[in-house]
């Protein structure tokens, strides 16, 4: 293996890969977005280009979006620059202590939030300052701290926007590079002939679940009761017996009607509309997490709307439902089940026979919902030879940020073969290359599939999972994400190849 050898980087420490070079010197020539597949080395680019700007007596700053992400960046960027101070800001810090930090360090990492702040309020300014490094880059849109610190980058700074996903609207991804002043996009993926010999194969596997009669009795008995509010809406008119009674459409009346509401329009309609739709996004809900999670999660999510229906102030669409026979005749089928899930028996399995495969096994199982990580946690704790951790947000009494990284550093170290995430796992937490990972449901998001797959085929080949309950949401969810992740290549090379035709940086021209 050969290593880079450049003023600034530890010798022997970067794998030398032509991709990533080049890559970094188009960076330093023009404000770059980099698309690069999880593993293929977004960080080793910034780190060249870094060094670069460093060597040159300039000062370098990056931000990340979650102080997990922040403290990684700190550790690798302090074990590979030679020489090189680097400096780490938290909001915490008093604002002198953070512009001490900003003074003495020439590589700096920092959340947006608290760079942002202190660029308002003027206790430093970004002079001095050669590069700024915007790491998960497709964040930078709307109010996001990203865009307020991008107006206050010097003319002559070079800004590099690091990405794994940018989104399959154009759109979007337009006003990425806009507010960041990006003018060039720097894309490989997994098949590009200088990407590939630095790529292990990761072979996708769909495994398809049949669900069991007592949840399709549930389920039916639920979707009567949606047909029933469905068509309350059309014979108010505001919907047409031909539309699919989806959550999509279901908000995008709701906010009609919103609007209708605002204007002074106090009538039945706009009134009764709010109800009914307000009832139908909670039925189809209850029917998603029967059909796609299991009858715990929906009997948890009926509960709440029962309580909420006894309470002082409740909605009157909750009052409905938990009155309505065929809601009540659904929530005593879900209390008196214990049918599990299949997707239960299969993620067992598919455990199972990754730690048996092979020494060292470890296996990322991804879920959407919490409750969901919860039983899959009990379960999987069954499994010969399985340690099992559970890595969810901080929300509602989850793990703290430091708790997230010291359960991430045992999973690496191999305290743990199994860890069971939601979301918080799928951007950016540096998570160990596993052998396997399992989507316990499609996400629609191609940004959240992309992310999620990405945590394996890094050092070896590796196994992708997904699970896919038959006749239900679950389908329409993977064809959707297969369709934007399409977009969004598409979109890019087309964009790409726009930027590539037009100016450079600093001729005073826009390009969107």
């Amino acid at each position: 293996m050969q290593y880079v050898r450049m003023p600034g980087i530890a010798e022997g420490r970067l794998e030398d890969r032509r991709y990533q070079s080049e890559i970094a010197a188009e960076c330093l020539r023009q404000n770059t977005l980099v698309i690069l597949p999880t593993g293929l080395g977004k960080t080793a680019v910034a780190l060249l280009a870094a060094a670069r700007v460093l060597s040159e007596g300039k000062k370098v700053l990056m931000l990340a979006p979650t102080k997990p992400l922040v403290d990684q960046h700190s550790e690798y960027f302090s074990s590979m620059l030679d020489g090189i101070s680097v400096g780490m800001l938290n909001g915490q810090m008093r604002p002198p202590k953070r512009a001490a930090v900003i003074a003495g360090s020439g590589f700096t990492v920092s959340t947006p939030q608290s760079v942002s702040n202190d660029l308002d309020n003027g206790v430093y300014d970004l002079s001095g300052f050669g590069m700024v490094i915007f790491d998960e880059a497709h964040r930078a849109t709307g109010n996001y701290d990203y865009v307020n610190v991008a107006r206050y980058i010097p003319a002559g700074c070079r800004t590099l926007g690091m990405t794994a996903s940018p989104g399959s609207d154009a759109s979007r991804i337009e006003e990425v590079c806009r507010n960041l002043g990006l003018v060039r996009i720097e894309m490989r993926t997994e098949d590009d002939p200088d990407v590939s010999p630095y790529v292990h194969d990761t072979y996708v596997n769909r495994i398809e679940v049949t669900l069991p009669q007592e949840i399709t009795d549930i389920s039916a008995e639920l979707k009567k009761v949606l047909d029933g509010y469905f068509g309350d809406l059309v014979a108010l008119r505001l919907t047409d017996p031909g539309w699919p009674a989806s959550k999509k459409h279901m908000l995008s009346i709701q906010s009609s009607l919103q609007m209708r509401l605002g204007r002074g329009e106090r009538t039945y309609t706009v009134f009764r509309g709010l109800v009914l739709t307000s009832a139908c996004i909670k039925l189809l809900y209850a029917i998603e997490l029967a059909e796609t999670q299991g009858i715990p999660q929906l009997r948890k999510f009926l509960s709440k709307v029962n309580a909420d229906a006894e309470a002082p102030g409740a909605s009157k669409a909750d009052r409905e439902l938990t009155q309505d026979e065929g809601y009540l005749h659904a929530w005593h089928m879900a209390e008196s089940s214990n049918v599990g899930h299949p997707k239960i028996s299969q993620v067992m399995g598919l455990v199972s026979r990754v730690i048996a495969s092979g020494e060292s096994p470890r296996v990322l199982v991804f879920a959407q919902y919490r409750e969901t990580c919860d039983i899959l946690s009990e379960k999987l704790a069954l499994v010969n030879g399985a340690r099992v951790a559970k890595l969810i947000g901080q929300a509602n009494g989850g793990l703290r940020q430091s708790e997230q990284i010291e359960m991430l550093e045992r999973f690496r170290s191999g305290d743990f073969n199994v860890v069971v995430s939601t979301s918080v796992g799928e951007e950016g937490l540096d998570i160990a290359s596993t052998n396997a990972v399992i989507f316990y449901e499609p996400v629609s998001s191609e940004i959240r599939t992309i992310q999620r797959r990405g945590r394996t085929g890094r050092k070896s080949d590796g196994e992708v999972y997904v699970l896919v309950a038959k006749g239900t949401m679950d389908e329409a969810v993977e064809k959707a994400s297969k369709k934007k992740e399409e977009m969004m290549r598409q979109r890019l090379e087309s964009l790409s190849r726009s930027l590539s035709k037009g100016p450079r940086v600093g001729s005073g021209q826009t390009y969107f």
